[in-house]
């Protein structure tokens, strides 16, 4: 074709594929497919670094040599970036607090355990706006220290650094947060079409901070917590306080917990908005190659130092922004605060007849000085009962002041890292704390053999043992490492009286298993595992395999007393496709709660596949349902499922929103009953695919030998004392 031909100006002779403005995706086709990709989206092909253990690699690390560059850094101020009043800890502190504030506990997703601030869409967020700046700044330390430090721990410790530099005494800081290579597909921030949609868009009745929508934290897309400019950008700190309070709850934070962390995160650095919004330019993801990655860069005026503009509004909130001390609550507490505007056209509250000398000087001109800021939400402080009240306690005491907040940021830097085990480096604390669930360690020289022999006489059903093996395990999250079978926590308040744990049952079973416990020497939480492996032996057995399922001893038993009662509430599963279970009809299909509940499970599809089939024919639904039986051999772990679930001899025929009949199609005699999440591995063409694996008639010792490796993962995912 000729080049010169007008018809075929602007195609280009490539597929375009990766081009997301001009690609289409089976998604964009078929919206209401089931999209798998949660299950796979970390495939190790995205992983530069294959094979590398860097929890094993940062235990090299010359820990002070980075602490000390660090510290060096914050105020080798850059030209090209200068740092307020020459320090730039008040950035980082902004950075670390970012990365980790996008963590909600209601799934454990967010937080900054991943490096995910790296990426879209946490990296062109409105909020996090000039916070690739921090990290272009840390980048010298990133190469020089290489595969020793992940980012993620870069960026959560770069914060803790500065509070030290400026005279915080810290709590401490844990090593281990492992990278990952490409934004995560698995986080839920919302609904919304466009950035700082209103809030009403993600709330019942905005009027009560209460409906938001879950498992959403912040009020707002784009935002991390709350609008700084009060609700909907309108100042109201009564009203804005109410959405504080909801958002920092769903964050895992209590009013003590919130207070400290306001004021701690405002004693230190500043806003900016001393210039035009519409000045800059794109967010990262959306600049042009010659912005390399950066994004908010003004081309039309100054744009750095005292001209900057991230949030709009404009000052410090301390007279002394480089120094931890207790101006804040000096100055919230002092004066009378009236609304004003900001260079940018922001909503902020600043003092009236402020003495000049209480005045916090210009970035750059120690000689200029302005008046200190306010948002709304630290109006809240002051205006919110309980607030006032826990702020005036902080203002009347500095130490207990710095005290909350030094624990409440190491908790706020360190939520999605799970159990103590977990932590790594020589500052990590020591101290038990009721938010990282303790496990006390387990015997493991007990006689393993003799609690199993005990176990196989103790009448109990391969149902009744498999179904709570399982329910103790499936809490398990892998977005904070929250959950799992370690500490046997369904025999305490709350789990043993979740819906889904079947309670009258659970009660029956822990009856028989706790006394095998208590004369063996094992813990209840083993006992329960192993108990489960037996079940599956047996299993295994009746299909005519023989198998020994993999036991790893030394789960420890916790304690009311080491449980947080209310935060485990968040774990209580509302649907366990695994078991064909759901708590009550919800918006959201059966499949994607199943898919949920997988992903944070950490299994891939084809274990996810595997499991189910298992389990069907195993007889473990909840209530002892038959939906999804396909066999008349339930007891054995057969491929039943998946022969009887391609078997074209049959059709299916709905019965209501989520029931099926699967009826003979010569005789038209109803065989079985099933629900969508069992449909799906026959409707879907990738559960398909993984099903017809299983289905083949040369693959039934594969399908025993690969639910044995998939179970085994789900009871062993919280034994990171083994790891």
């Amino acid at each position: 074709m000729d080049g010169n031909d007008t018809n075929s100006a602007g195609k280009c002779p490539v597929i375009h594929g990766a081009n997301t403005r001009t690609g289409t995706t089976v998604m964009d086709w078929w919206p209401n497919a089931l999209n798998l990709d949660i299950l796979h989206q970390f495939d190790s092909k995205t992983n530069p670094l294959k094979g590398f253990d860097y929890r094993e690699e940062v235990k090299k690390l010359d820990f002070d040599a980075l602490k000390k560059d660090l510290t060096a850094l914050m105020t080798d101020s850059q030209d090209w970036w200068p740092a307020d009043w020459g320090h730039y800890g008040g950035l980082m502190i902004r950075m670390s607090w970012h990365a980790a504030g996008s963590y909600r506990q209601s799934d454990g997703r967010g937080g900054a355990g991943t490096g995910n601030l790296r990426f879209a869409p946490l990296n062109s967020w409105p909020d996090n706006a000039n916070l690739d700046k921090a990290k272009r700044l840390l980048w010298p330390i990133k190469k020089k220290y290489g595969n020793k430090i992940s980012w993620a721990d870069l960026i959560a410790l770069a914060g803790s650094i500065a509070y030290d530099s400026m005279g915080l005494k810290t709590y401490g800081f844990a090593f281990g947060r492992e990278d990952i290579w490409h934004p995560e597909k698995d986080v839920y921030w919302g609904s919304e079409k466009e950035w700082l949609a209103p809030s009403d868009e993600r709330y019942a009745n905005v009027d009560d901070p209460s409906t938001m929508e879950n498992p959403l934290a912040a009020v707002q897309m784009g935002l991390i917590y709350v609008n700084p400019e009060g609700v909907n950008g309108t100042p109201d700190p009564l009203k804005t306080a109410g959405q504080v309070r909801e958002t920092f709850a769903r964050m895992a934070m209590n009013d003590e917990e919130t207070v400290a962390l306001t004021a701690g995160g405002h004693t230190v650095g500043k806003c900016h908005g001393n210039g035009r919004a519409e000045n800059l330019g794109a967010a990262p993801d959306a600049a042009g190659p010659e912005e390399q990655g950066l994004g908010w860069i003004n081309h039309k005026s100054r744009g750095i130092g005292r001209d900057a503009v991230t949030s709009g509004l404009e000052g410090a909130w301390t007279t002394h922004p480089t120094k931890w001390d207790n101006g804040y609550f000096y100055l919230l507490f002092t004066y009378e605060w009236e609304q004003k505007k900001s260079p940018a056209g922001a909503w902020q509250w600043e003092p009236v007849n402020i003495k000049e000398e209480d005045k916090p000087v210009d970035v750059e001109d120690p000689s200029i000085r302005y008046n200190p800021i306010m948002t709304d939400a630290d109006m809240a402080m002051k205006v919110d009962p309980v607030y006032r009240e826990i702020s005036e306690r902080f203002y009347k005491d500095p130490e207990y002041f710095s005290e909350v907040f030094a624990r409440a940021w190491f908790k706020l830097t360190h939520r999605d890292m799970g159990p103590k085990e977990r932590y790594i480096g020589p500052w990590a604390p020591t101290e038990d704390l009721i938010w990282q669930d303790p496990v006390p360690m387990g015997k493991r020289d007990y006689d393993v053999a003799a609690v199993k022999a005990r176990i196989a006489k103790s009448g109990l059903s391969i149902q009744d043992m498999i179904a709570t093996a399982w329910d103790s395990a499936r809490t398990f999250r892998g977005s904070d490492y929250r959950g799992g079978a370690n500490g046997a926590r369904i025999r305490l308040a709350p789990q043993k009286d979740w819906e889904g744990n079947e309670p009258a049952r659970l009660q029956k079973v822990l009856a028989t298993l706790e006394p095998i416990a208590n004369d063996t020497g094992a813990s209840i939480a083993d006992v329960i595992v192993l108990a489960g492996n037996y079940g599956i032996e047996q299993a295994a057995k009746a299909a005519g395999f023989e198998v020994e399922v993999p036991f790893l001893p030394g789960r420890g038993d916790a304690t009311d007393a080491m449980t947080d009662a209310d935060s485990f509430s968040v774990l209580e599963p509302i649907a366990d496709g695994f078991r064909n279970w759901l708590k009550k009809d919800y918006v959201v299909q059966p499949e994607e709660l199943l898919l949920d509940r997988a992903q944070l499970m950490g299994l891939t599809g084809h274990e996810m596949t595997c499991l189910v089939g298992g389990m069907r024919v195993l007889g473990t639904n909840h209530g002892g349902t038959a939906h999804g039986v396909f066999t008349d051999r339930v007891g054995a772990l057969t491929t039943d499922f998946f022969v009887n679930l391609t078997d074209m001899a049959n059709r299916w025929e709905p019965k209501g929103r989520n029931l099926y009949e699967i009826v003979d199609r010569k005789s038209g005699t109803v065989k079985w009953t099933a629900t969508r999440a069992d449909l799906v591995f026959g409707s879907n063409a990738i559960l398909r695919a993984y099903a017809e694996v299983y289905a083949q008639d040369d693959n039934a010792e594969k399908f025993v030998n690969d639910f044995v490796a998939a179970w085994t993962k789900v009871m062993n995912a919280d034994r990171f004392e083994a790891a």
